[in-house]
């Protein structure tokens, strides 16, 4: 859970530090707006898999490799596809070309942030300390 939190906070720290300059520079509140839908659509698949990828290595250690990269796999995949989705059904979001840099932008942040708190999990084989 700690864990969770760090990732959160910290998505939630970068976020603010990009966003809040951008609207001052002229981006006002659509900035803010289309930031915070791509710290949404990144966050979400990033605690999930954090939370899979904690269970996952307590129980079946040796599999961390194929749990971090399915891990990634099934972010991208979702944030592409909500993102896409989104762009077409959105009116609001189309043609929004900053949209998709913000979402590039959170989603490597948000990666980056995820990939090294899931290597800090020590894997464990099952019923030993």
């Amino acid at each position: 859970m700690r864990r969770v939190l760090l990732l959160v906070a910290g998505s939630l720290a970068f976020w603010l530090l990009l966003a809040l300059p951008a609207r001052m520079l002229g981006g006002g509140d659509k900035a803010i707006f289309l930031s915070g839908t791509a710290l949404l659509l990144c966050l979400v698949p990033a605690v999930g898999t954090l939370i899979w990828a904690a269970w996952g290595l307590k129980e079946h250690p040796e599999q961390q490799l194929t749990i971090i990269l399915g891990g990634t796999g099934l972010r991208v995949c979702f944030v592409l596809c909500a993102g896409l989705l989104i762009s077409k059904c959105v009116a609001y979001y189309e043609e929004q070309t900053s949209f998709w840099i913000w979402l590039l932008v959170l989603y490597l942040f948000t990666l980056a942030l995820e990939m090294g708190l899931m290597l800090t999990v020590r894997p464990t084989k099952a019923g030993m300390p």
